[in-house]
């Protein structure tokens, strides 16, 4: 039995010294970065060098803010709805897109950027127009504690997909995989186009056009982006307390929940409605989680409503 444990224990030195060098072989290989696209637009938003878009001259602003792994293109389809009868902007959120990641990556400080991102466009402030706040996913809980910070600045809130809580059972177990492991599947995640499509198929759903792989990817290219996944995750997604998002309901700004009825992924959007004190939550028949994308035009009406509910 000795000889067997002993035989056993070295077997397992062995295999893990060859795996450990084959990951660090293969992270020595894969750890470029790539440039940014061409012709981003960047605005200061409180600490954060912060790119954006905007599209629309006339209407109601609405901001648009996107969850975990998105991006201002993750809208897309959406946007040219929503331009036609509204000023519309969008940014990425610190640690996804090509915004600056900058720490740390709770939120109070993404909603601090958020907030920031209204002064720069002009939204919000005495005498401007009071924008509707859109998120989606992740979004909903940084909109949700910029409009407790500063109900005055917002003239709607909307959640997307998102019941704006912490993941269930608390922050995600990616501590128990370190270094060199953890960046070696991170990267190997990136390269498996067959993985990403599926995992953006079994999200989006039947009726989503197919994935636009690199559009997803290139942002977890960028320098500085690995280190801003593990600090993001390290902590847990960044939400608002269910008891928090209950002052919703004694804050006057018009609130909705839109949420896809097949959403696993977003929360109980019934619940979420009672939480915030919002109308009874609408679901869009056979969408899953990425409504913004397989369902635009349910989305824009629905925007257009709140909208019309904050004049």
């Amino acid at each position: 039995m000795k000889r067997f444990l002993r035989r056993a224990l070295i077997a397992i030195v062995v295999f893990l010294l060859v795996v450990t060098a084959g990951s660090l072989t293969y992270n020595a290989f894969t750890g470029g970065t790539e440039p940014a696209p061409e012709g981003l637009k960047f605005v200061q938003a409180g600490d954060v060098n912060t790119r954006y878009d905007s599209w629309g001259t006339t209407g109601t602003p609405v901001v648009l803010v996107h969850g975990s792994v998105e991006s201002v293109d993750t809208w897309s389809r959406l946007v040219p709805l929503l331009a036609k009868t509204h000023r519309v902007y969008a940014y990425d959120v610190t640690g996804y897109g090509y915004s600056e990641r900058k720490a740390p990556y709770t939120v109070e400080h993404l909603a601090a950027q958020l907030l920031g991102f209204l002064d720069a466009m002009h939204l919000g402030g005495p005498g401007q127009p009071r924008p509707v706040l859109v998120g989606h996913s992740l979004g909903a809980g940084i909109a949700a504690e910029a409009t407790l910070e500063q109900p005055g600045r917002i003239g709607g809130l909307m959640f997307l997909d998102g019941d704006g809580l912490p993941l269930p059972g608390g922050r995600p177990p990616t501590g128990v995989i370190v270094p060199p492991y953890r960046t070696t599947l991170f990267r190997m995640v990136l390269g498996s186009d067959w993985l990403l499509k599926r995992i953006y198929k079994s999200t989006c759903g039947a009726s989503c056009p197919p994935m636009d792989v690199e559009q997803w990817v290139r942002p977890f290219r960028q320098p500085g982006a690995e280190q801003a996944v593990w600090q993001m995750t390290s902590g847990g997604i960044p939400a608002v307390a269910a008891d928090r998002l209950a002052k919703l309901r004694d804050v006057p700004v018009p609130t909705s929940v839109v949420f896809g009825a097949r959403d696993t992924n977003g929360g109980n959007a019934a619940e979420t409605a009672e939480r915030i004190g919002a109308p009874a939550p609408t679901l869009i028949p056979d969408a899953n989680h990425l409504t913004l994308i397989s369902n635009p035009a349910e989305i824009a009406t629905a925007i257009a409503a709140l909208a019309a509910r904050g004049l």
